[in-house]
């Protein structure tokens, strides 16, 4: 029991990240509409263009250092190699200095040529927080390769908060010293107020990460100081080792989160160049895609990436030491996992789209087009979802440079059909909502076919989509006709909403659970599992014994026994 507890630990630690990542999403969009509402659409438009230069610049520099020193370390502390993995750390931070301060450079003088005239000022206030971005990067993968996603968490709530608090304050103050100028002087100043919170929020979680370092110091120190590993490595052999695995993490993360950039540049200069449209109307529109529909969106989505961070070092520490089994068993399990709150997402965000945007972006002017973006984006958190996960699992085995052929490969298509829906078809911001379902379909199945033949692992289709699926369609039919009913009776929106969701937890709880796509020992590995299986008896929604063997796998043990009987039998 302890063994199989430490190797669902893993699973455990991803759910408190994944709760980490939504939480941090949900605050994400709650202060985007306050927001909006201060700097508007105009400066909506012209924050969404500096952030996302600022987010390719970041993914080049420092975004894949989590993900790629967890593996490294954790590598080294599959063999307890705990000199190693401190050196490892060390040269780490001495890497994202150099790579990070010249990337802020760089950022702060070209950003009259990375961006619009009218973005430049947002994007230079973007530029310090690049570097402290990859020194907070080390410090959450080198806690993560320990196994402990906890600190990880706490400091992503911890940024998110003091984002959403100084942006709204600076943004307001900032506008309040624009008044008198013209109305896109201070959408610049309330979109540069809004880049001002996002670097507060990051030095405040890295100062957080360097006090939980200093705390663990004197438990790091002690056991540096008993490993006799007779190998040490040196500096250089680090740093080549380093260089060698960031680089790819890097491109792999750069080109498959490059393609939103790419489609803000392309829609931009077609509909500025060809349908002759001003920069502003333009910026208005783009926003209502990127910060609406697109942010929505992206809170399932947070789970994959929860997922992927906690999966990596046990991918790699598991395939390092060659135990490809237990390494398919952590992929097989981090996947079901996933699908299990990523298909239900899908489905709520398609029948839900109107009110969801409502309750959450209440600006009229924009909702029914970001409803509708927002219902033709929900199928991309299913497969993006898959994608980032399958995307980590790669980089896990070694494989780094795989995941970064196959979003190439996706990048070029999605940007011919981008290029030709924007070009002969009346489509507009739609055209960007079907690019990037091509786009993540094409990544999804790229990636599928890579992880299925470097590692040989088949997903369980029946337990992995069918069950979901058929549970997250019959919580669809209950969530739409609550929230139709309630909302025909009270006329209330959002309390509609809130009921809806409400009723379409409960019902996917009890048919997942009635359709076996979880099991006891499955559930108990949620954050909370003990208690959502406490739950699952009292309704009387588990059939299963300790172990949490359904009564399916009982009978296929007892055929496998009665077989084994026949063929000693024979034998005597």
């Amino acid at each position: 029991m302890a063994q199989q507890k430490k190797k669902d630990s893993f699973v455990l630690q991803a759910g408190i990240l994944a709760v980490a990542g939504i939480i941090v999403k949900i605050i994400g969009l709650l202060y985007r509409s306050p927001l909006t509402s201060i700097i508007g659409l105009e400066g909506n438009g012209y924050y969404s263009s500096a952030i996302n230069i600022y987010t390719i610049i970041l993914l080049v520099s420092s975004y894949s250092i989590p993900s790629a020193i967890s593996k490294v370390i954790a590598q080294r502390l599959a063999y307890k190699e705990y000199r190693n993995a401190q050196r490892v750390f060390q040269c780490a931070l001495i890497y994202v200095v150099v790579v990070g301060g010249i990337a802020s450079l760089f950022t702060f003088f070209a950003a009259p040529i990375l961006v619009e005239d009218n973005a430049v000022m947002v994007l230079r206030v973007f530029a310090p927080t690049i570097f402290f971005s990859g020194l907070l990067g080390v410090l959450r993968g080198y806690f993560q390769a320990h196994g402990t996603m906890m600190h990880t968490s706490l400091s992503q709530i911890l940024e998110q908060i003091l984002n959403a608090v100084v942006s709204i304050l600076t943004a307001y103050l900032l506008m309040k010293m624009a008044v008198g100028g013209s109305e896109t002087k201070q959408a610049i100043y309330g979109a540069s107020g809004s880049a001002l919170g996002t670097g507060i929020g990051v030095l405040t979680a890295l100062l957080f990460m360097f006090g939980m370092y200093r705390l663990n110091s004197g438990v790091i120190r002690k056991r540096v100081e008993r490993d006799r590993t007779e190998k040490i490595e040196s500096y250089g052999e680090i740093f080549k080792v380093i260089i060698t695995i960031v680089t790819p993490f890097i491109l792999s993360t750069f080109v498959y989160n490059c393609s939103t950039t790419v489609n803000m540049k392309i829609y931009y200069n077609i509909m500025m160049n060809v349908a002759g449209l001003d920069e502003a109307t333009v910026a208005i529109q783009y926003g209502i895609f990127a910060t609406q529909a697109i942010s929505v969106v992206n809170i399932p989505i947070a789970i994959s990436s929860a997922m992927s961070s906690a999966s990596i070092p046990g991918v790699a520490s598991s395939y390092a030491v060659h135990n490809e089994e237990e390494t398919r068993r952590k992929v097989g399990q981090a996947i079901r996992m996933t699908m299990l709150i990523a298909i239900p997402a899908t489905v709520g965000l398609a029948v839900l789209s109107k009110p969801i945007m409502q309750f959450i972006f209440p600006q009229k002017e924009a909702l029914e087009t970001a409803s509708r973006l927002l219902c033709v984006l929900s199928i991309t958190v299913v497969l993006f979802c898959l994608s980032t996960l399958t995307n980590a699992v790669l980089q896990g085995i070694g494989k780094v440079n795989v995941p970064v052929i196959n979003a190439v490969i996706a990048l070029v298509v999605q940007i011919g059909l981008l290029i030709g829906l924007l070009m002969y078809t009346d489509l507009g911001l739609y055209a960007l909502a079907f690019a990037n379902i091509g786009y993540s379909f094409l990544m999804c199945v790229l990636n599928q076919i890579a992880v299925r033949r470097y590692l040989g692992y088949r997903e369980d289709v029946m337990q992995t989509f069918v069950k979901p699926g058929i549970a997250a369609i019959g919580m669809g039919v209950v969530a739409l006709g609550v929230f139709q009913g309630v909302n025909f009776l009270i006329k209330i929106s959002q309390i509609s909403l809130i009921i809806a969701i409400g009723f379409a937890v409960v019902v996917y709880f009890v048919l997942i659970l009635k359709l076996g796509a979880v099991n006891e020992a499955q559930l108990k590995a949620f954050p909370k599992g003990t208690m959502l299986v406490q739950i699952a008896h009292k309704m009387h929604l588990l059939n299963e014994n300790k172990t949490g063997e359904t009564k399916v796998v009982k009978k296929k043990k007892k055929r496998k026994k009665r077989r084994k009987k026949k063929v000693v039998k024979k034998i005597k």
